[in-house]
């Protein structure tokens, strides 16, 4: 689609939505030299030709378009009904004051120009006689101004003496390119929140006017059961993911071993990789080949501790600002719904750090019943955060994967036998050090030495933990290997001094425990032996052990 294409378009959707009659008159400001511009105190809308307004127009719409880099462009369309007299007032009297002027008669007006009507030669603007250059401003209490010759690059001064100002009846915006989330650049949303901060949060308005499945790719229109498991996992070991023990084929089966129900639970220790096993699996699917290439249809959701109800995930109403609040998780169900032929995957992480089966409950009883998710009561539609219509009840749509990753340790909840019976659970605590760190190395050669000079260590140590329910994960792994290398670059110490330091401030500090972990302890003393911070802190164990009968490292 073109530039003029998308113009049109736009248009058509805006008149449409504001009802606009034959008699309204359209002005159109996409060109280079009139489209809008953020200057101090609000935003110029553009430049536009009113030399042919009426009387009898119904109401004005001015439209315009942002661009933002790279590619992002917003168009939004300004509707003056309300006001459309003071409108008509304000072009009736520059035309008058420029007649004036030219005529050589001094006005009231033209006496009162500020410092900020002179142009750059220092000399004051004159009004025209005619209105076929007519640059528009949208201020910050969102209110339209206008003069008919020379431009304000500021409006941070009195504006009274050159009113009357129209305040606009609504906007719509839309977003192009198009995306399949409804997310984009940061600038392009922020402007669209900026310019509901000008005119009221209630006055604009999104239009969904470009579809966006030409944004997805042909790898992205596929489900994962038409990809053979061996390239999905040749792709996850490309992006840089390392599990030796069939993780990546178990995930695919429990994902896909039911047509209508993709749900599944990665349980194990902190630091193994759950989360980017998913982001990893999804990322393979969809043919990216690059762990920071956007993906429209992956969607992170991380679980907060409050959350006691679905409003975390389905959203709620907000009354103050009269529209649909869409959090991450229904984004991705609107997302899975417009695109039935792509998978969608929304990714649960931490999910146990509130009560599962609380906030879960809605999305659990879809799966179940094959019933919708009530979202609200209204009988027609209402606006969402995004931009999208929210309907009262939406089906869970069958192309959407959910994958959550849940810790087991003292800061999360147990997870009950209602959510179990509904999720396929994958174990992720066996961690296999040595093959880890040569993955690690030929995808870094730089970090070579920092290997040899920490693996055995690791291995022996994470041999000893892992027996008592104690081992760490890949994340640690790693991050004792990178901060090796970092000393080795720039403070050049000793590496035993490096891997001593590291013991404790990595791995020790996660030992707690009672009298059967005594054994542990004392092989931890034995294999720390030559490291003296090490087993002193060892040794500490012992003692609390001893005096206390237990021992926790970080008491």
């Amino acid at each position: 689609m073109n530039l003029v294409e998308r113009q049109q378009q736009f248009l058509k959707e805006a008149q449409q939505h504001f009802h606009a009659k034959k008699e309204s008159r359209t002005n159109k400001l996409f060109g280079v030299s009139n489209s809008a511009k953020v200057v101090s105190g609000g935003v110029q809308i553009g430049v536009a030709n009113l030399n042919s307004a009426k009387d009898d127009a119904e109401a004005f719409i001015i439209a315009t378009v942002m661009k933002f880099p790279p590619e992002d462009e917003v168009y939004f369309a300004v509707l003056i009904r309300k006001d459309r007299d003071k409108f008509l007032t304000r072009l009736a009297e520059m035309k008058k004051l420029g007649a004036a002027a030219k005529a050589g008669v001094a006005t009231e007006e033209a006496d009162a120009d500020t410092e900020e009507e002179v142009d750059e030669a220092g000399k004051p603007f004159k009004y025209s006689n005619r209105n076929n250059l007519v640059p528009i401003y949208l201020d910050a209490n969102g209110l339209l101004w206008m003069r008919n010759s020379g431009f304000w690059n500021s409006l941070d001064f009195d504006r009274g003496p050159f009113g009357p100002a129209a305040e606009p009846d609504e906007i719509v915006v839309a977003l192009y390119p198009p995306t399949a989330s409804a997310r984009r650049s940061l600038l392009a949303r922020e402007f669209i929140g900026w310019l509901g901060s000008l005119v009221g949060s209630q006055k604009i308005h999104e239009l969904q006017v470009w579809t966006d499945t030409a944004t997805l790719s042909s790898a992205m229109r596929r489900m994962p059961t038409s990809i053979p498991v061996a390239d999905i996992e040749t792709a996850v070991k490309a992006l840089g993911g390392h599990y030796p023990n069939g993780e990546i084929r178990r995930l695919h089966a429990a994902l896909n071993f039911l047509s209508h129900k993709h749900f599944v639970i990665l349980s194990g220790l902190s630091g193994t990789g759950k989360t980017q096993l998913a982001l990893k699996y999804a990322r393979a699917v969809h043919g990216l080949t690059s762990n920071t290439a956007d993906d429209p249809l992956i969607f992170e959701c991380p679980v907060r501790p409050e959350w006691t109800d679905p409003t975390g995930l389905t959203g709620y109403f907000d009354v103050l600002t009269n529209r649909y609040v869409v959090p991450t998780f229904l984004e991705a169900v609107l997302v899975a719904t417009a695109h039935r032929e792509s998978p969608v995957f929304v990714i649960l992480d931490e999910m146990n750090l509130a009560r599962v089966e609380y906030y879960l409950s809605d999305v659990l009883s879809c799966m179940e019943t094959g019933g919708h998710l009530h979202l609200h009561s209204n009988s027609v539609p209402l606006e969402g955060t995004t931009g999208a219509s929210i309907r009262a009840e939406l089906p869970l749509p069958a192309n959407l994967f959910i994958i959550g990753t849940i810790n087991i340790d003292e800061t999360t909840n147990p997870v009950s036998d209602k959510v179990l019976d509904r999720a396929s659970v994958i174990d992720m605590s066996s961690v296999d050090v040595p093959g880890f760190l040569a993955s690690l190395e030929a995808r870094f050669p730089e970090i070579k030495d920092a290997r040899a000079a920490s693996e055995a260590k690791l291995t022996e140590i994470h041999g000893l933990m892992q027996q008592n329910g104690l081992g760490f994960g890949y994340r640690l792994i790693e991050e004792f290997v990178r901060y090796h290398a970092f000393d080795s670059e720039h403070l050049k110490s000793p590496s035993s001094d490096v891997t001593d330091q590291l013991l404790v401030q990595k791995v020790l500090v996660k030992l707690r425990g009672a009298e059967r972990q005594r054994t542990l302890l004392a092989g931890l003393d034995k294999v720390c032996e030559g490291l003296p911070l090490a087993q002193a802190f060892v040794r500490k164990l012992l003692a609390d052990l001893d005096d206390f009968g237990s021992f926790q490292a970080m008491r």
